[in-house]
């Protein structure tokens, strides 16, 4: 009998983020390629971007009658992650339950010990470490020979040993037949279908508030020019994929290698647009080709400035200078594509001092889009240590960059939101008087973007009496909408 695997997303809104559009989650597509290679029956079924409740989940498994069902979870994700597999263990009768991502990889003995509705959990890299444990489970095997999980045994927690990293990237099994892709849209371009894709893995970098680094081990991986190109073209002519999201903190490591990339999609034209994340140095280096971005497609990048003065860069391991920051994202506005970054807000020195000189240098930086985020403390960055005693908040559904966990040593954590929601208000309200100035392109895109922000952001749940953006905002939209 060829045992099904239910691969589910936890019903789980972070709000800001979803804002962009719905994407379908790319390691289920390669970790269910690898389930069928191996003589299973996987299914994806992305609860999340279905907007399913408990109860509509509890009857599609019903019906699907998974053998296995294993989710994701990142910290913020958590919570919702373990109702759903609570759920599973009510509805399929014997099912073995499964938890893989960030979160639980490092937190796995406080994952098994804080609920009975974890059988395992994946650590690292799933494409081989699935498919072999739900092979040694049908066969009655001993999972202590499966590296790369962690299960309890008579209470005890078994961390088997870890597995390496995949070798190589490229050909990896996909199922992207198995993707529902009605369900995916990117909202600033009204009518595009959406992927996420994943030319590398990993990063060299050191930021002690980031999760991906430590997942990594600081390593690095990335897939042929070749590969990769070839991978977008089958997804836009086969599925008729127009906007592509690289998954990849640093796409750009590279430079010789996603030269070629560019000028690959330059030559097979597509008409791709790529979103993509990237650091401010190889925004930098790549001053000469940012030509080549424009034309392979690229429209939309996203760089992670941080903050604005030095001290804090250093504090967080960011190994770049402020001045790069604003020089970066003047480059990617130069070349008529839309420039993204983030300010990180409610540090345990932060005050409404510095708060505000951070969101001057933010409006002199002048990116397109810019987003305040309160710190959110995972347990497993290398600043945690530095921020525990000012943590307010153990609900990890909290830890989502919006809600304050970490209270500041002079303000209370209502004074923060306040000011983050003030930065909000006061940059986007300024935005909107320039809207005269911008080309086209970005006039559309950016009007589209602030109208869904205003109407489906997490932000609006902290709006109620901490700020008047939506007055601000509705007024200068109306010129436009």
């Amino acid at each position: 009998m060829t045992l099904r695997v239910a691969l589910v997303t936890p019903p789980y809104h972070s709000g800001v983020v979803e804002t962009a559009g719905a994407w379908p989650n790319v390691a289920f597509v390669t970790i269910a390629g690898s389930l069928r290679e191996a003589g299973f029956d996987p299914v994806i079924y992305d609860a999340m971007t279905a907007d399913h409740s408990l109860e509509q989940i509890a009857e599609t498994l019903r019906e699907t009658a998974p053998d296995v069902v294993a989710t994701t979870s990142y910290t913020s994700s958590f919570p919702k992650a373990v109702q759903l597999l609570e759920v599973a263990r009510e509805v399929v009768p014997g099912v073995v339950t499964v938890m893989g991502g960030v979160h639980v990889n490092f937190m796995y003995a406080e994952a098994l010990a804080s609920t009975s509705a974890i059988d395992y959990v994946v650590r690292g890299e799933g494409e081989v470490t699935l498919p072999e444990l739900v092979d040694c489970l049908a066969c009655g095997g001993d999972p202590s020979g499966v590296a790369g999980i962690a299960y309890l045994r008579n209470g005890e927690v078994v961390d088997t040993a870890s597995r390496r990293l995949l070798e190589s990237l490229d050909r990896l099994p996909t199922a992207w037949d198995l993707v529902d892709w009605d369900l995916y849209r990117f909202y600033p371009m009204p009518g595009k279908r959406l992927a996420v894709v994943s030319s590398s893995r990993g990063c060299d970098q050191a930021c002690s508030f980031c999760s991906q680094q430590v997942f990594w081990g600081r390593t690095w991986r990335a897939r042929s020019a070749m590969d990769f190109v070839d991978e977008l073209e089958m997804l836009n002519r086969r599925y008729g994929v127009d906007v592509m999201m690289l998954s990849d903190e640093t796409p750009t490591l590279d430079g010789e290698r996603w030269e070629q990339i560019l000028d690959l999609l330059i030559e097979k034209n597509l008409g791709l647009h790529l979103l993509m994340e990237t650091r401010v140095d190889d925004i930098l280096r790549d001053e000469a080709i940012l030509p080549k971005y424009y034309d392979a497609g690229v429209r939309h990048i996203y760089v992670g400035v941080e903050r604005t003065d030095q001290a804090t860069l250093d504090l967080f391991k960011k190994n770049t200078q402020v001045e790069m920051g604003k020089r970066a994202l003047d480059l990617i506005n130069a070349h008529g594509m839309i420039s993204e970054t983030s300010f990180v807000l409610g540090l345990p020195d932060d005050t409404s001092e510095t708060i505000e000189a951070t969101f001057q240098l933010a409006q002199h930086y002048n990116p397109d889009l810019a987003f305040f985020l309160t710190i959110a403390p995972w347990p497993y960055a290398d600043i945690y240590p530095e921020l525990e005693r000012f943590i307010v908040s153990r609900d990890y559904e909290d830890y989502n960059l919006v809600a304050p966990v970490v209270q500041p040593k002079s303000m209370t954590t209502e004074q923060l939101m306040k000011t983050v929601i003030d930065c909000y208000r006061r940059f986007y309200t300024a935005k909107l008087e320039t809207v005269d100035s911008m080309p086209p392109f970005k006039r559309e895109y950016f009007i589209v973007t602030m109208k869904l922000l205003m109407e489906n952001s997490y932000l609006t749940r902290f709006m109620g009496g901490l700020g008047s953006m939506p007055a601000d905002v509705d007024r200068l939209l109306a010129k436009w909408v």
